[in-house]
C-alpha cells in the first residue's frame, strides 16, 4: 500500500476512533441513509420514461399488441385496467410501424365508415340499413368514451315513413353498456345517455330509450325515463325544502325544538296536457253585421175564408176585404272571439303535490304564534293550495329522555378523552423528562471524561538526568516538602533494600503528593529544557 494512501487511512481510522459509540452509530447510519438515497436516484435516472402505444384498446387487440411486444422482446407496461400500453419513449414510433404492419390495433369500428363501403348499386333498402348500422355504431363509440363505460352497443328501431298521421310511430333505441369491474353507472350518466341518443335521431323523445347495464339492471325504461331518477329527485327535493324550513325555525324556537318533515309526490314520466277555451272579448266591435227589412202595405187581396165541413172553404162575404200592412226586419251578426289554447307539459320528477309536517317543542314556543308560523313554513316550503299542497304544524311535548341521556353520554365521552389526554401528556413528559436527565448525565459523563488530564509516561532516569537543570536550591525545597512532618515518611515506602529507581520512583510520588502544583511546574521546565536542549 503506497504511503500517502496509508497515512491517509490512518488518520480517517484514527479520526474514526476518537467517536463514541453513539456517535459511530449515527454516522453509519447516516453513511448507509446516503448509500441508499444515491442508489435510488442512480436506478430512478436509468430508468426509460415510458409512454403511450396505445390506450383505449379493448381486450382482444391488447392481448395481441402484447403478443407481439413479447415476440420482439420490447419492455412494456399495462395501465388503465389493460386497456393502454406503455412502451420506452424511444420505442414508440418503431413499434406503431412494426404493429400497423402485422394489422394491430384492428379496427373494429362500425361508424360512418360503412357507407364509404357502399357500392353504386345498393338498393334503398341496403342505404337504408347501412345508415342505420352507421349511426348505431357512431352513437356506441360515443358512449364508450363516457368515464366508466368499457363497451357498449346501441340498437335502433327506426319506423317507415308514412303520409298517414294515424300510422305514425315514433322511433325507439334500446342501448347495452358494460362498465369496467367496479364501477357503477350514476344516475346523471344514464339520463346523458338517453339524452345523447335521443338527440341524434329524429322524431325520438327522452323517453322513447331504454338502457341496461351487463348485470341486466334497467337503468332506462320507455316511456318511464330512468329509473330511479324520480326517487331520487324527490329524496333531493324534500331534503333542500326541509332543511330550509328547519332553518327558519331554528331561529324562531331554538335548535332542536322543532321537527319538519316533508313528503312530495312527483312526476314519473312526462305528461303532456292541452286546453282549449273560448270567450267574448267586452267592447270589442262586431266583425261584420247585416240587417234585412221587408214591409208591406195595401189592399187586402185574397183573404182567406173559414173552412167548412168537408175541408171547403166558406167564401167571405162582400165588404169583408179592407186595407192591411206588413213588416219583416232581419239581422245578422259576427262577433269577434278569444280563442285560447294551453299545453302544459310536466317532466319526469316535477313536483306534483307536497305536504308539510311540523312539530315544535312546546317548552320553546313562548309567545311565538302558531298562525304567523304556519304562514312563514307555507311560504319557505313554497306551498301552492291550486295543486292541493298541505302544511300542518303542531304544537307538543318534545321528549327529551334521550337527548339528555346522549348529552350525559357526550359530557362522559368528553371527560374521559380530556383525561386520556392528561395521561398521554403526563407519559409523554415523563419521557421526555427521562431522555433529557439521560443527556444530561451523558453529558456530565462526556465533560469530565474530556477534562480528565492524560498521562504520560516519563523515564526517572532521564528526570534525575535533567535535575542539574534545575535550581538546586527550588529543587532541595521541593524534596523537603513544607516544614511539619509527612504523614508516611518516605523512609517507610522504601523496602528494606531498595533499588536505585524505586527510590527515585518514591521520592518523586512523595513530592507529587506534598505539592502537585510545584511539581507539574519543575515538570514542565525540565521537559522544556530538555527539548532545548
Amino acid at each position: 500500500m503506497p504511503a500517502a494512501v496509508q497515512n491517509v487511512w490512518q488518520r480517517l481510522s484514527a479520526w474514526a476512533r476518537g467517536f463514541s459509540p453513539a456517535q459511530l452509530t449515527i454516522a453509519i447510519i447516516g453513511v448507509a441513509a446516503v448509500v441508499l438515497g444515491a442508489v435510488a436516484l442512480v436506478s430512478w435516472l436509468a430508468r426509460p420514461t415510458l409512454t403511450p402505444l396505445f390506450s383505449g384498446l379493448n381486450a382482444t387487440d391488447a392481448s395481441a399488441v402484447v403478443e407481439e411486444l413479447q415476440a420482439s422482446g420490447v419492455p412494456y407496461e399495462l395501465a388503465d385496467g389493460g386497456s393502454t400500453v406503455l412502451v420506452a419513449e424511444g420505442d414508440v414510433y418503431d413499434q406503431r410501424l412494426a404493429l400497423a404492419s402485422s394489422g394491430l390495433p384492428g379496427d373494429n369500428s362500425q361508424g360512418y365508415n360503412l357507407l364509404d363501403q357502399m357500392g353504386v348499386t345498393a338498393s334503398e333498402f341496403q342505404q337504408n340499413v347501412t345508415y342505420q348500422r352507421a349511426l348505431e355504431g357512431e352513437l356506441a363509440a360515443t358512449i364508450s368514451a363516457i368515464s366508466g363505460v368499457e363497451t357498449a352497443t346501441v340498437r335502433l328501431a327506426l319506423p317507415e315513413e308514412t303520409v298517414f298521421v294515424s300510422e305514425q310511430r315514433d322511433p325507439t333505441a334500446s342501448v347495452f353498456v358494460a362498465t369496467r369491474s367496479g364501477t357503477t353507472l350514476s344516475t346523471e350518466q344514464v339520463q346523458a345517455i338517453v339524452h345523447l341518443v335521443s338527440a341524434a335521431v329524429q322524431g325520438m323523445s327522452n323517453t322513447d330509450v331504454a338502457v341496461i347495464d351487463a348485470d341486466g339492471t334497467v337503468l332506462s325504461t320507455v316511456g318511464g325515463g330512468a329509473t330511479g331518477s324520480s326517487g331520487d329527485q324527490a329524496n333531493e327535493y324534500e331534503t333542500r325544502v326541509a332543511a330550509a324550513v328547519t332553518t327558519m325555525l331554528d331561529r324562531i324556537v331554538g335548535t332542536g325544538n322543532s321537527s319538519v318533515i316533508v313528503s312530495a309526490d312527483v312526476a314519473q314520466g312526462v305528461s303532456e296536457r292541452t286546453s282549449e277555451s273560448y270567450g267574448v272579448p267586452e267592447g270589442a266591435p262586431a266583425l261584420t253585421e247585416q240587417t234585412d227589412t221587408e214591409s208591406y202595405t195595401g189592399e187586402q187581396q185574397g183573404a182567406a175564408g173559414v173552412l167548412g165541413p168537408d175541408n171547403i172553404a166558406v167564401p167571405q162575404a162582400e165588404g169583408a176585404a179592407g186595407d192591411g200592412a206588413y213588416t219583416n226586419e232581419s239581422s245578422s251578426r259576427t262577433n269577434a272571439i278569444d280563442r285560447t289554447v294551453e299545453t302544459v307539459t310536466t317532466p319526469a320528477g316535477g313536483v306534483e303535490r307536497q305536504t308539510v309536517s311540523v312539530a315544535l317543542n312546546q317548552a320553546a314556543l313562548g309567545g311565538a304564534d302558531v298562525a304567523n308560523i304556519e304562514q312563514l313554513v307555507a311560504a319557505a316550503a313554497g306551498i301552492d293550495a291550486a295543486r292541493g299542497d298541505a302544511v300542518a304544524v303542531q304544537v307538543v311535548d318534545f321528549d327529551t329522555t334521550a337527548a339528555e341521556g346522549a348529552e350525559a353520554a357526550l359530557a362522559e365521552a368528553r371527560a374521559a378523552e380530556q383525561e386520556g389526554q392528561m395521561q398521554s401528556l403526563i407519559q409523554t413528559g415523563a419521557i421526555a423528562l427521562a431522555v433529557l436527565i439521560g443527556s444530561i448525565v451523558l453529558a456530565i459523563i462526556v465533560a469530565r471524561a474530556a477534562r480528565k488530564p492524560k498521562r504520560e509516561p516519563i523515564d526517572i532516569g532521564e528526570l534525575h538526568e535533567q535535575r542539574g537543570a534545575v535550581d538546586s536550591a527550588a529543587w532541595d525545597e521541593l524534596i523537603a516538602g513544607p516544614a511539619e512532618p509527612a504523614t508516611v515518611p518516605i523512609t517507610q515506602l522504601i523496602p528494606a533494600e531498595p533499588t536505585s529507581s524505586e527510590v527515585k520512583r518514591a521520592e518523586l510520588n512523595a513530592l507529587a503528593q506534598r505539592d502537585p502544583a510545584k511539581t507539574a511546574d519543575l515538570l514542565r521546565a525540565m521537559m522544556d529544557d530538555g527539548g532545548r536542549a
